[in-house]
């Protein structure tokens, strides 16, 4: 059995209170690790091409209000 079926298996052990809390945790464990990587991105460059081409389509007029 794989780590992620033990996990399954222990997960579909849980009252409700108990899933409820495991959400909860996990809805912030999975934004933190967005939030470290989208930084990590942003610092390593990777996202440098996307932003000069908008800014170019916005100069170029090819953008609009939100």
């Amino acid at each position: 059995m794989s780590r992620v079926e033990k996990i399954e298996s222990q997960i579909s052990e849980l009252s409700s209170a108990e899933l409820t809390a495991l959400r909860e945790w996990f809805v912030e464990f999975d934004a933190s690790t967005w939030d470290r990587q989208f930084e990590a991105d942003v610092t390593a460059g990777k996202l440098d091409s996307l932003a000069e081409k908008a800014l170019n389509d916005h100069v170029a007029g090819r953008s609009q209000e939100l």
